[in-house]
């Protein structure tokens, strides 16, 4: 049990390294407001993940993977990504030289809301009914429920380790740059969800002509 949990934390660490949507608005929102922002936007992607695992224990993998689900969820993933991302790039020119934007306007809440919407995408959960669904299924009829969860509880801890030490290195970098970088940072992080929000597009174009 003990080697299965650190291996599933592991696992949570190595899904949550690559860089995505949910990493790049932590990042900027770890910037703009400080820790508790932005680890609030890591908190709303990792409840959505509890709620996959959930479904996925309940056996709703078949309902979450049919095209109409996917190809709503493509665009309302692209429109939020939009709007996310060009809010980013608007709010840069709060940025001033001395390092510090315009004061802090919105609640942890609406921080975890972003992370959220960001992670209710096909990718999101196309993924975790391949890759951890497979798993996670495996265990649970193989070796039950117990097991099943500990996998779970692993993978979920990985991710959030990622999430504090990510946040704790932000909040670093945060006191060493000035208004000038800020504001790039705030540009490019509102150029890269716009992109993320094209490929949804994209997908969802694709999945059309399937």
């Amino acid at each position: 049990m003990e080697l299965l949990w650190w291996s599933s934390v592991m696992l949570g660490l190595s899904v949550a390294i690559p860089v995505g949507p949910i990493t790049i608005e932590m990042i900027r929102q770890g910037l703009k407001k400080g820790f508790f922002h932005g680890w609030s936007v890591g908190l709303g992607g990792m409840t959505v993940d509890v709620l996959l695992m959930i479904l996925l224990y309940c056996g709703a993998s078949a309902f979450l993977t049919t095209p109409v689900i996917q190809q709503a969820m493509w665009i309302v993933g692209a429109v939020f990504l939009f709007v996310v991302g060009y809010g980013s790039i608007k709010e840069a020119s709060a940025f001033h030289a001395g390092g510090e934007g315009a004061a802090p306007d919105k609640t942890w809440l609406s921080s975890y809301g972003n992370g959220f919407m960001v992670a209710v995408s096909p990718g999101n959960i196309v993924f975790w009914l391949s890759v951890f669904g497979t798993l996670l299924a495996d265990r649970l009829g193989s070796t039950g429920q117990a097991h099943f969860w500990t996998m779970a509880a692993g993978v979920i801890c990985g991710i959030a380790i990622h999430d504090v030490v990510l946040m704790l290195l932000v909040t670093h970098a945060r006191r060493l740059i000035d208004g000038k970088w800020m504001k790039r940072v705030s540009i490019g992080a509102g150029l890269a969800l716009m992109y993320f929000g094209g490929m949804f597009v994209w997908r969802f174009v694709q999945s059309l002509q399937l």
